[in-house]
Parts: C-alpha cells; structure tokens; sequence
C-alpha cells in the first residue's frame, strides 16, 4: 500500500501506451480499453476516473494460435493466471480454460484471440517496443500462412 501513489499512474500510463500502439496493428482485431476514444463507455470512464488502469483486452485476428503465440514472444510480460503486481503479466484466458471447457463453451465465454495484459511499472518505450515486436512476429507468421 505504500507504494500505490508511485505504482498506479505508471499503470495508467503504460495501459493507455500499450492500448494506442496495439490499436492500430495489422495482428490486432480489437482493443478492449476504456481509455481509448473508441470505446463505448470512454466518456463515463473519463468523467469518473482520473486514468484509466493498466489492465487492457487485446484480441488477436489469427484466434487462439496468434494469442498463444504472441505471449510466447512477450520478453517482458510474464504468463500469468493473475493480473497486478509491479511487473507486466499477460493471460491467454483459453488456454487456461482449454480441457476444462470444450472448445465452443470456450468460444461463447472468451473469444479464443484474446489476451488479457496488465501493464506493470517497467519502462514505457521499452513495454510498447516488446508487444509491438511481438505482435509484428505474429502478424508476418499468419501473413505468410
């Protein structure tokens, strides 16, 4: 609790960093982020709270191999089956679910592209190069399929 002044504005700010450089890419169907513009509860988001966290939705195009895929070239992020704590984690929410669900109950509950990532307080720049990077090295894979 001591440190939660000096951890949650870094979490608000890689969140936001990570939400508008994944937006745009070409491997990337969705962003899930209340900070961002387009999404349909911004406004009330903005109006009630003073950032907007760390924790973001990204949804992958390729389905459950390109979000599996992308955590596997995350360098930073951590696969984790819990969100928050000083360091990046990142959570494929199928692959958790995989076995204990079949694959159409999975694809009602979460769709299969989906990765959950919680920015920690690491460096902004180098938090947004790695998911770039990653998300880069998975596009040029499903390109090339």
């Amino acid at each position: 609790m001591r440190t939660l002044p000096l951890r949650v504005p870094r979490h608000n700010a890689n969140g936001q960093a990570l939400a508008q450089a994944l937006n745009e890419h070409p491997a990337v169907a969705k962003v899930h982020c209340s900070g961002l513009a387009s999404h349909p509860q911004h406004q009330l988001a903005a109006s009630r709270m003073s950032g907007f966290g760390g924790v973001l939705g990204i949804e992958f195009t390729g389905g459950f191999e390109v979000a599996d895929a992308f955590l596997g070239k995350l360098r930073y992020s951590l696969r984790s089956a819990s969100l928050g704590g000083l360091e990046s984690l990142a959570v494929h929410p199928a692959s958790m679910w995989r076995g204990m669900l079949s694959e159409e109950r999975i694809a009602e509950s979460v769709p299969p592209g989906l990765v959950r990532l919680a920015a920690g307080t690491e460096d902004t720049a180098d938090l947004v190069a790695d998911a770039l990077a990653a998300a880069d090295a998975v596009h040029t894979t499903t390109a090339s399929a």
